[in-house]
């Protein structure tokens, strides 16, 4: 008797614990009746299901982040850009994803990146590289998630963001365009020295043209200035003479002698008799 109550036991929780499941806080759930889908998009908590009749496959309804590698786009001018991107996605109808992806997230991230490729190689192509790099960026994105949602609709997924990573040109196109920009910079370089230099002789030359006049005109108006100061001088002179003739005779004769015996060894052979010494040998009166 004990037996058969412990088989029954035994049955009653076996039955019991394949009749009842849990779906975890970030998964949802199919039910299955021999293979043909029951129940969907099962919440979080303690589900019931029939022994041996149904069974459950649960998936993961967070957010998905597919992170592909960046890929070279050719743009409307023909030039490759690399194109690093990645999209948050999630599963939003959990029937249409079993029936369509098998309900395998790496199947679904494979097609999802290859819509993510022809949308990305459709709207770089309609751009240059300058449109891509920067103005439309935030354009570019809008479309690729509008497009992508269209895309995806009947997988049973949502895209949730696209977001554009880095954009940048190949290594050996980078280091053909660095070397054109450097090349460019040292023209302008080159163009703005000489340009320093012509203005540098050109002011050089108009200092020089400013000095050369600066000086005639001082040199000018020295002379004109000494000749006025002689002029006066000479009118002076002429005025004392014409007022008394003998002291101004006597005053020219004094700095003559002054001017002949400046040093002690200077020595003139003129006859004492000469005008030169009319004043020494006048007697006192």
């Amino acid at each position: 008797m004990k037996t058969v109550f412990s088989i029954l036991v035994a049955a009653l929780l076996f039955v019991g614990g394949n009749a009842i499941f849990t779906i975890q806080q970030g998964e949802t759930g199919v039910v299955f009746r021999f293979g043909e889908i029951v129940k969907t998009d099962l919440e979080p908590g303690l589900h019931f299901k029939m022994p041996f009749v149904n069974n459950v496959r649960k998936f993961d309804a967070r957010l998905q982040t597919l992170d592909s590698s960046a890929e070279r786009y050719l743009t409307s001018e023909k030039k490759n850009l690399l194109v690093d991107s990645f999209v948050e996605w999630k599963i939003s109808d959990t029937k249409k994803f079993y029936t369509s992806m098998n309900g395998d997230i790496r199947l679904a991230n494979m097609r999802l990146a290859q819509i993510m490729k022809d949308s990305l190689r459709s709207e770089v192509g309609n751009r240059t590289v300058q449109e891509v790099i920067s103005q439309d960026r935030n354009v570019i994105v809008d479309k690729i998630i509008e497009q992508t949602r269209v895309s995806v609709s009947d997988f049973g997924i949502d895209v949730i963001d696209v977001k554009v990573k880095r954009v940048d040109l190949p290594q050996n196109v980078s280091e053909s365009v660095y070397q054109r920009m450097e090349a460019e910079r040292n023209r302008v370089a080159k163009d703005l020295r000489s340009q320093g230099a012509e203005a540098a002789e050109r002011i050089r030359a108009d200092a020089d043209r400013q000095r050369t006049v600066i000086i005639a005109d001082a040199y000018r108006d020295a002379e004109i200035i000494r000749g006025e100061g002689d002029a006066q001088s000479a009118e002076i002179y002429a005025n004392a003479y014409s007022k008394d003739s003998d002291f101004y005779s006597f005053y020219q004769s004094l700095n003559a002698y002054q001017e002949s015996f400046n040093n002690k060894s200077d020595m003139m052979i003129v006859d004492p008799k000469s005008d030169f010494f009319k004043f020494f040998n006048q007697k006192n009166k």
